[in-house]
């Protein structure tokens, strides 16, 4: 892990609201440098910020992100991510997109990311750890992901 990421993210609890907006059975998910030597993929999101609404955070992390206007749906499950220094709760909803062009966007606190796709759950689920969120040894297809609910450690 980037030393940058530490000093940023680490040692503090962060709660992360995540969207799960899908194409057919591919998977909306954004790459992030330093996570991992490959890049490390992972559905979009980020932290809550004080007087945010979960939805309200949803929206914004996504146009960040992707550019992609979206209209947050059901809550599906929730993650914990504990690997010290960083310390993540993660609520994943549903996400429909309603406007805005896909890109890879900017995150305000890192310039992280370089890229930006919907790729098959299945490529995803090949990937695995430490390259892929941890929701994909959880489910390796799309009907698996879409079945998540309740909460997980990751």
């Amino acid at each position: 892990m980037d030393g940058e990421i530490a000093r940023v993210y680490g040692n503090r609890l962060r709660v992360r609201v995540c969207g799960l907006c899908w194409q057919d059975d591919n998977l909306l998910v954004v790459c992030h440098r330093g996570v991992s030597a490959n890049g490390f993929w992972a559905p979009p999101g980020g932290g809550l910020e004080t007087g945010e609404t979960l939805e309200d955070a949803l929206v914004r992390e996504f146009l960040e992100e992707t550019g992609l206007h979206v209209l947050p749906g059901r809550f599906l499950f929730g993650c914990e991510f504990l690997h010290p220094p960083l310390h993540a709760l993660e609520l994943f909803f549903e996400a429909t997109i309603t406007g805005g062009t896909l890109r890879v966007g900017d995150d305000p606190e890192l310039p992280l990311l370089t890229d930006a796709a919907f790729l098959p759950v299945t490529t995803l689920a090949g990937k695995a750890t430490p390259d892929a969120h941890g929701i994909f040894r959880l489910a390796g297809t799309a009907a698996e992901v879409r079945k998540l609910c309740g909460f997980y450690r990751i």
